[in-house]
Parts: C-alpha cells; structure tokens; sequence
C-alpha cells in the first residue's frame, strides 16, 4: 500500500452557518470528520467572503471579484484541493474556476436535482458545463442524482461518486419511553409551495382525518397556507390539525436533499413519502412507505402506514440507521475521491479549453481569469503572502475513529 496523505481542504460555498440547511450541515459534519481522520481543515477554520448574498444567500456573480480573495486563502493556507458543494452556488462555481487556473485539483458536490425545461434550469445547467469540464472528480448524494448530473453537465459516469448523505444519530434519538398508541400524530415539515406538494397535502388531510385518533402537525410557510387554512375550516378540523407556520431551525428536521427522511428514521419515526426523484434509495422499504404523487394513493400509502405502525421497534430502527448513515463513513469515502483527484493529470491552458463543453463565451472567461491571475502574481507575489504556520489541534488525531456512533456528537 502507498504512504497515507494528508490532505489540506478548502470547502467552498455560499451556504454555510450561521444559515441553516442541508448543504450547511453536510460541510460542518463532513469536515469534522475530516478533521479527525487527519486531515487539515485548519481545524475548523471559516472565511467569510465579504460579499452581500444577492439571491438565496448567493453572492453576486462577478466571475473575477474573488479571485484576490480565493487565491491569497490558498497560498495562505497552503491548500493542496479545492471542494466545491451545491450547483446554485455562484462562489462555489468562481472558487473552482480560479483554483483550476492555479493548477489546483478541484472536486464538486451536488446536492439536489434540478430539471431541464424551464429558463433557470437551462442556464444553470449551461454553468454546470463549464464548472464539470474542469473538476477532477465529483461527488453525488444518490444514484438519481448522479444520472441528472451526468444528463445536465455532460461529465463522464466514470468521474461521478455516489456518496449518500448521512445523519447524527447521537442527536436524533427516539423517544425514552414509547407514545401512547391511542392517538396517531403525523407531522409534515416542508415550506408551503407547489413544487414541496402542499396542495396534495391539501386533499390528502381530509380524507386521512377520517380516522378518529389521526391528528396533523404541519410545520412551514409558503403562499399555499392559505388552501390549508381553508381546507380546515371547510372540513371543521381546527383541534385535528395544527399549522404552526414558520419554525424555528432548531425546532425541526433537516429540509433538504432526504436528510430529513434520515432524521425521522433516526427517531424511531415511520415515514410515508411521494416515490420521486432518489426518495426510493434512501431507507429500507421495512423503514417507509411509499405512493405515487397522487392524492389517492397518497392516503392509501398513510392508511398502511397506520396499520404497519404498531410494528414498529423506534430503538431498532435507531440502531439500524446507526450502521446505515453515519458521517464517518461519509468521510472515509470522501478521502478515497480526494486521493483520486490529487493522481489527475495537470492541463495547461490549451488543454483545459479543448476540454470546456460549455461554448466560446466560457473559454473567453476562462483566458481573461488566467491573464488576471497572471496580473496578481506580478503585482503581488505568491511569495510575500504569508503562509498560516501549523498548529496541533487538542486532541490526539492518532487514536483513530470510533465506530460508536453514540459517541459521534459532533455539535
């Protein structure tokens, strides 16, 4: 076997805390894990980029305005890969685009699935061809969405990793002692817009609440309250279902890419769900129900849940989940993406403009990034930016990881 490298890692993103959400918690967790395995993070070191988020906590495109800031971070902190997450972010893109123009190895993470019709989607997707022609490998969280990455960017299946998200399991635990089975609360968490499918819930809460001991929580806010606010008035269920609106973060599961489906299971708590996009690869079929996007067969899927639910063991499905996700492995199987990346090959710039699927307009970006990173190099020296000496963090790297994941709280 080849001698173990240690990597130094430079996460790149727009979304990170204090903001909440998937991709936030997927960098915090990953790079923990990290940390221990070894690796330097600068343990964990932030920079925030001082750039006002424009749009969905993006900054504003500038294509070349980060590169003095990206480039002083990596010669400053003597960065030997660059991980970019999240297609929607702008940073990340830019980030990617400079640190290739300095020769450094770049991995990409994308973290949900996007369509291909509609005006967004196409000039996103246009942006995921330049961005994808210059990673040195990328990283999906399922197998779903590595196809519609694979279909949006043109990069070769081969150069694509599924690596699953995972959950905290030390933090999500059941219950100590086990909810009475007189009364059946079913909780849904979501933001109240179409595309989140408020107005199945709309037609589905009806007809569920037949069932005299059933009772909702829904938590979110969105434009289409207003429909569930009618539809309880409507059916007279204001003490059966219970809109708690806009939530605190930390009062709720995980929205994003199935991490809150982990989460529940990693409660102990059944979950019935619409079977689209990677949904069907997440959980064991003895873990969730599924249905079809269809009103009725969404209450076919709940009326089975109800029946199967007496069935359910929380501490077994909590331990099942424990061997199932868990961000220790998530790491482990990063490293091995990160070790394939430092083995590609370096391109000049010929090369990496043969490579670029994404039209002229991109291979102009990409030569003015590279004169402008030239400017800077005459103007300010990679040499006189001072290089962030090493430091040994509190505790000892060498013991290892343990398996336990109740002693995997990584807050």
């Amino acid at each position: 076997m080849g001698e173990w490298k240690r990597h130094r890692i430079l996460m790149v993103s727009d979304f990170f805390y204090p903001n909440f959400g998937g991709v936030e918690n997927h960098i915090y967790y990953l790079s923990q894990c990290l940390l221990k395995l070894g690796h330097k993070l600068r343990g964990l070191k932030v920079y925030y980029v001082p750039w006002k988020p424009f749009l969905m906590q993006n900054t504003f495109p500038t294509f070349y305005g980060t590169l003095p800031i990206v480039r002083t971070i990596l010669i400053r902190e003597k960065i030997s890969l660059v991980h970019g997450h999240q297609a929607f972010s702008t940073l990340c893109h830019e980030a990617l685009m400079h640190a290739r123009t300095m020769g450094y190895k770049v991995v990409f993470t994308d973290h949900s699935l996007y369509g291909f019709a509609d005006a967004g989607s196409i000039h996103m997707n246009k942006v995921l061809q330049f961005t994808l022609a210059e990673v040195s490998q990328a990283i999906c969280v399922s197998l779903t969405s590595k196809e519609n990455t694979v279909l949006r960017s043109g990069l070769p299946p081969e150069k694509v990793f599924v690596i699953p998200n995972a959950v905290d399991t030390a933090m999500f635990k059941p219950a100590p002692e086990r909810l009475s089975s007189h009364e059946i609360v079913i909780v849904v968490i979501s933001r109240l817009v179409d595309r989140k499918g408020a107005d199945l819930l709309v037609e589905v809460i009806p007809e569920v609440c037949r069932y005299p001991n059933v009772r909702f929580i829904v938590g979110g806010d969105g434009p289409k309250r207003v429909r569930l606010e009618e539809m309880r008035e409507k059916h007279s269920l204001q003490d059966r279902v219970e809109l708690l609106g806009a939530v605190q973060h930390s009062q709720f599961f995980n929205r994003s890419f199935f991490i809150a489906i982990l989460e529940a299971a990693s409660c102990g708590l059944l979950t019935v769900s619409t079977c689209v996009g990677g949904v069907p690869e997440v959980l064991p079929d003895d873990m969730i129900v599924l249905a079809k996007p269809d009103p009725s067969d969404m209450v076919q899927a709940i009326k089975k849940a109800i029946s199967i639910l007496p069935k359910i063991d929380p501490q077994e499905m909590h331990n099942h989940m424990k061997e199932l996700y868990n961000w220790h492995d998530v790491a482990k199987r990063t490293e091995i993406v990160y070790d394939r990346a430092l083995k590609c090959s370096n391109q000049n710039l010929l090369q990496r403009l043969s490579r670029s699927w994404a039209g002229k307009v991109f291979c102009l970006v990409m030569i003015i990034d590279f004169l402008l990173c030239h400017l800077l190099q005459l103007w300010k020296p990679a040499e006189d930016i001072e290089e962030v000496p090493d430091f040994i963090l509190s505790h000892d790297q060498d013991e290892g990881i343990s398996q336990d994941n109740e002693n995997q709280s990584l807050r």
